[in-house]
């Protein structure tokens, strides 16, 4: 029998990267094809299939988002106290297969059923393997954030194929000759499912390299009360589903549910600081303020699943480089490609920068990303300068937006990641990193506002019109993240002091 190796054999790894990291990667990579897939059809199918309006479309996009990630929380709170993160990370991933199966089945009839599986399989899903991929570090190692880089390579390989291949199928711009136009949907949504199991079969084989991280945290309790706990969590999880469904298919609800919510995990969050030092709770302040700011992040940049979903659909031309490639593929998956293409290298940069001592702090990375954010959405605005009178613009010169924006979410996001599991002490690891991914749902929910507003604004305006108030509403967002940018760069000398030597 093979013998289990010991966190510190684990940790103790030569060279870049940890080997565990490579099976996480493929696992992650297929998980977010999934994902992304999904996630790329929703605006387009609910306008084009059910037949809502550009409005709710976009609020419904925010709220489905907005409970993904909310319950990102939930599931990492059940990993740290019931599950452990592999139980957890299996379970939400089984959740997700059923999801896409009966979204295959009939995503009509069955959409907000199959949401709603996915939702909660996310939710356990999406914290868990992050913290994993954290725990293969020790504490204060200089490679963690390549390593977090590298795996969001993965993330994003899963995001480019996925994001790309589902709408473009459901489309029927893909494979028609050999996909029934009436099944096309059908097949999209399946593709989400068969991947899935690709992604929970790579972790099932792979998760003995990972020798004691992310076992039960109840070892020292009595089996038969453990297996309870955990058959009560499962149990429990499938039992609100149809309240996620109700939730999501009314807006308003969302809207009570993301105002308790942040409350509830922010109140959580202070009731565990009772029992930590006060350097540590300094460290989890320095953590919020990340938090805080990801939230503004976030809303601009899934712009991308809700309003520009809808630009790309009424008004981007279909070539880019002179290859004809489908507009709302190139909006889902762009972004995707410019991270494999450079993740890797910006790790690698860090790296560099930091054995001459040149590193920024995080702070400041985070608030570059920020610039950049701010800059791509302006190019968006400038696309209105190349449009014809039908209201078409230049798919290549929006595709150069999200090359700008790129470097905005690589300064931002994989960093984020690395930062929660630096900042947090071991007991809330997995809880730190779901309210991470609790900002993301803030995000989401604010970005299906956002694009809501857009909508509105330009219900009954010809093509050309809506492209005009799109490419204003887009020009006011990049104010904002410029303006949040600088205030970032400006108190980072203050968050820096609250890290306390963490970088």
């Amino acid at each position: 029998m093979e013998k289990q190796l010991s966190i510190e054999e684990i940790q103790n790894f030569k060279g870049k990267y940890p080997k565990q990291l490579w099976y996480l990667f493929f696992s992650e990579m297929w998980e977010r094809f999934s994902f992304y897939g999904m996630r790329g059809m929703l605006v387009f199918f609910m306008v084009h299939q059910l037949n809502l309006n550009d409005v709710v479309a976009n609020l419904q996009y925010g709220a489905t988002q907005a409970f993904v990630y909310a319950f990102t929380f939930v599931g990492g709170l059940f990993a740290d106290k019931i599950l452990g993160l592999r139980k957890s990370l299996f379970w939400g991933g089984l959740l997700m297969i059923v999801g896409s199966v009966i979204l295959a089945i009939d995503p009509k009839e069955f959409f907000f059923l199959g949401i709603g599986f996915n939702i909660i399989g996310t939710g356990f899903f999406k914290p868990t393997i992050s913290s994993i991929v954290g725990n293969l570090y020790k504490p204060g190692d200089s490679r963690t954030d390549a390593g977090f880089s590298l795996f969001y390579a993965g993330v994003n390989l899963g995001a480019l194929l996925g994001g790309y291949l589902c709408v473009a199928i459901g489309k029927g711009m893909l494979f028609q000759s050999v996909i029934p136009a009436h099944l096309a949907w059908n097949i999209a949504f399946g593709l989400a499912a068969i991947v899935m199991i690709v992604s929970l079969l790579t972790f099932v084989r792979t998760q003995k390299s990972l020798g004691s991280i992310g076992i039960s945290p109840l070892l020292d309790k009595a089996p038969k009360k453990r297996q309870m706990m955990e058959i009560v969590t499962y149990v429990g999880s499938l039992a609100i589903i149809p309240f996620i469904i109700l939730l999501v298919s009314n807006s308003q609800y969302t809207d009570i549910f993301m105002f308790i919510i942040g409350p509830c995990s922010l109140l959580y969050l202070f009731y565990e600081m009772r029992n930590f030092s006060l350097q540590e709770n300094k460290k989890l302040i320095a953590a919020l303020v990340f938090i805080l700011f990801s939230i503004f992040f976030w809303a601009f940049f899934e712009q991308s699943g809700g309003s520009l979903s809808l630009f790309a659909a009424n008004n981007l031309s279909n070539t880019v480089a002179g290859i004809p490639l489908d507009p709302n593929g190139v909006n889902n998956s762009a972004n995707s490609l410019f991270v494999i293409a450079f993740a890797g290298l910006l790790g690698l940069l860090w790296i560099w920068l930091s054995k001459r001592k040149l590193e920024p702090n995080t702070i400041v990375k985070f608030g570059l990303g920020f610039l950049f954010l701010a800059a791509g959405f302006y190019i968006f605005y400038y696309t209105k300068f190349f449009a014809d009178e039908n209201g078409i613009t230049s798919l290549d010169f929006f595709t150069f937006g999200w090359f700008i924006i790129t470097f905005g979410e690589l300064c931002l996001s994989p960093i984020g990641m690395s930062i929660m599991t630096k900042l947090s002490p071991q007991k809330t690891q997995a809880v730190l990193m779901g309210m991470w991914f609790l900002a993301s749902a803030y995000g989401q929910y604010f970005a299906g506002l956002l694009g809501a507003n857009i909508a509105s604004a330009s219900e009954n305006s010809t093509n050309l019109e809506k492209l005009v108030i799109y490419a204003d509403g887009y020009k006011q967002l990049a104010i904002y993240a410029l303006v949040a940018g600088l205030v970032l760069i400006a108190i980072s000398p203050l968050v820096k002091k609250l890290m306390g030597g963490i970088k």
